[in-house]
């Protein structure tokens, strides 16, 4: 399975804010779907345009389009949660659209981030939280060297386990 990224800049992101779908895949050149739209993806929307008016070195950091080749079919969004802080660590995230799950995207999302993470010098830790119920996350973690080192609360999305691994 292969991907490429495609970056969302604050445009599409306003426009996918708006729930305007047609324009946010145009300004994206990509076909994105009603998955970008949803309720949950509001928040991100509105969190990330937030994150970027605040530290705009973020953006070559942050959520992208995951589009599976070949084909162009937009199958979820991934990133990072910020540029590496001070102790080199970078968090994950990856969400695979419904119409697409149980197919190995997911997989190739976190290789990926993983592959970027790994040849950016300044890295030296990748970092992941992960809701305790969410099977597939933590099934996709399993077997990528991955260490539980606790539990954070988040406001948002509650009780999550902490997972990290070296960036090489």
């Amino acid at each position: 399975m292969t991907l490429r990224f495609v970056e969302l800049p604050p445009p599409v992101m306003a426009a996918l804010l708006d729930g305007d779908l047609p324009a946010a895949s145009a300004l994206a050149g990509v076909p994105l779907t009603a998955y970008f739209v949803d309720d949950d993806a509001e928040r991100l929307w509105r969190y990330r345009l937030d994150q970027l008016r605040r530290s705009p070195e973020d953006a070559a950091w942050i959520v992208r389009a995951a589009v599976g080749e070949p084909g162009g079919a937009v199958v979820g969004y991934a990133g990072f949660h910020s540029a590496p802080d001070e102790n080199g660590t970078v968090e994950i995230s990856y969400s695979v659209d419904p119409a697409h799950r149980r197919r190995g995207h997911a997989t190739a999302m976190l290789a990926a981030l993983l592959d970027r993470a790994a040849a950016e010098p300044s890295v030296r830790t990748v970092r992941a939280s992960i809701s305790p119920g969410n099977a597939a996350s933590l099934a996709t973690l399993a077997g990528h060297g991955f260490v539980h080192v606790g539990e954070q609360w988040d406001d948002l999305d509650g009780r999550e386990l902490v997972f990290e691994r070296p960036a090489r």
